[in-house]
C-alpha cells in the first residue's frame, strides 16, 4: 500500500493540513488549553509508546493521508520546535484540537483559530523559500495536496453547549454562516498558492459516543437533532464548494464525505473487522477524553477492535480504515 493510490505521473511533493483534531499531530502541546493529548494512554501504539499530542492510541487520520498519497509516515506539528528542514519540505500540520470554522469555536477552547492557521501557512512559505528558493516553493506550494477538517466542533462544542449562537441563529442559518466561514477560509489559502484542497464534511456528531451519553436517552442512541444540523450543514458545504472549484483559477477542490463511510462503519463494525463502534476505549468510553482519558483510566483489551479511542475520536485502527474507505475518490476528484 501507500503510494499504490497515486496515478503514475502524479507526484505530490508535501501534504498541508488544517483544522481540528483529526488533523493535530500536536500543535495543542504549544497552547495553554484544556484540549491537550500529549500524555499517556495517548500514543500508546505510537513510535516507543510516546504521546505526541494526537488524539488517539496511535496515528491519526493526517499521517494515513500522507502515507497513501505517497509523501510520508507522519505529518508533524507546525509548531513543533524539534521539526527538521526536511519535515517542513514535504508538509506540516496547522491544526489544533477543538477548533472550527466559527471563531468562537476556537475561542471557547483556547486552541487556534483558522484564521491564524492561515497566518501559520504564509510563515511557512517564507521558511521554504529560505530553504530551497522561490521556485522550489512555488512547485512544492502548487503540487502539494491540502486538507481541511473543521465543522464538527462548532455543532459539538459551541452550538448544542453554549447559548449564544442559538439565540443568534437557527440550525440552517449557522449552517449557512459555517460554510461562509469555510469558502473565506478556501480563498485565502488558494491566494497564497493551494490548488488542491480537499475538505472534509461534519461527520454524523450524533453518534459520537460522549453524545450518545450525554443526549442519546437511557439506551444511548444517536442523537438525531445533531446528524440532521450535520447532514444540512453538509448538504451547503457540498454545493459551495462546486460552485467555488468552477470561480477558482486552476484549483480542484474536493468535498470529502465524512458522513456516510463513518455511519456505515459505526452501523456495520463486522464489515470492517471492528466490535465496537458505540465507546471508546478508554476508561467506561461514554465520556472520557483530553484529560479525563489519563494514566489512571482503564484501556479496553484490543483497540483495534474498538473504532473510537476516547469518547470522541478514532482509534488508530478507525483513522485507518476511514482512510482507506475515503481515498479513491479522493484520488479521483483531485488528479
Amino acid at each position: 500500500k501507500g503510494t499504490s493510490y497515486l496515478p503514475k505521473n502524479v507526484y505530490v511533493p508535501a501534504i498541508l493540513a488544517f483544522g481540528d483534531s483529526l488533523m493535530d499531530p500536536g500543535n495543542n502541546n504549544f497552547l495553554n488549553t484544556f484540549t491537550k493529548a500529549n500524555f499517556p494512554p495517548y500514543g500508546k501504539d505510537f513510535l516507543g509508546g510516546k504521546a505526541t499530542g494526537r488524539f488517539t492510541n496511535g496515528k491519526i487520520i493526517g499521517d494515513y493521508l500522507a502515507k497513501a498519497l505517497g509523501v510520508k509516515e507522519y505529518l508533524p506539528a507546525y509548531l513543533d520546535p524539534l521539526i527538521q528542514d526536511n519535515d517542513l519540505i514535504t508538509g506540516v500540520s496547522f491544526a489544533s484540537g477543538g477548533t472550527g470554522l466559527d471563531p468562537l469555536t476556537s475561542t471557547l477552547a483556547s486552541v487556534i483559530p483558522l484564521s491564524f492557521q492561515v497566518e501559520m501557512f504564509e510563515q511557512y512559505i517564507q521558511k521554504l523559500k529560505k530553504k530551497v528558493g522561490e521556485e522550489d516553493t512555488k512547485n512544492i506550494i502548487d503540487n502539494s495536496v491540502y486538507f481541511i477538517s473543521a465543522s464538527s466542533n462548532d455543532f459539538l462544542t459551541n452550538y448544542f453547549v453554549f447559548p449564544f449562537r442559538r439565540l443568534q441563529y437557527d440550525v440552517p442559518a449557522y449552517s449557512n454562516f459555517l460554510v461562509k466561514r469555510a469558502v473565506k477560509f478556501i480563498k485565502e489559502i488558494h491566494k497564497l498558492g493551494a490548488r488542491r484542497i480537499v475538505v472534509f464534511s461534519a461527520s454524523p456528531i450524533g453518534c459520537i459516543p460522549i453524545e450518545r451519553t450525554l443526549n442519546g436517552g437511557p439506551k444511548r442512541k444517536c442523537v438525531d437533532e445533531y446528524n440532521k444540523a450535520a447532514k444540512y450543514f453538509n448538504i451547503k458545504l457540498k454545493q459551495q464548494l462546486q460552485v467555488l472549484a468552477s470561480s477558482l483559477p486552476e484549483s480542484r477542490i474536493a468535498y470529502s464525505d465524512f458522513y456516510n463511510p463513518l455511519t456505515n462503519i459505526i452501523e456495520n463494525p463486522r464489515l470492517y473487522g471492528l466490535e465496537v463502534t458505540d465507546k471508546g476505549c478508554c476508561g467506561t468510553g461514554q465520556v472520557e477524553m483530553s484529560f479525563s482519558c489519563n494514566s489512571l483510566s482503564k484501556i479496553c483489551h484490543n483497540d483495534s477492535k474498538f473504532f473510537f479511542w476516547d469518547s470522541l475520536h478514532p482509534t488508530e485502527k478507525g483513522c485507518e480504515i476511514f482512510t482507506d474507505l475515503i481515498i479513491p475518490d479522493l484520488v479521483k476528484s483531485l488528479f
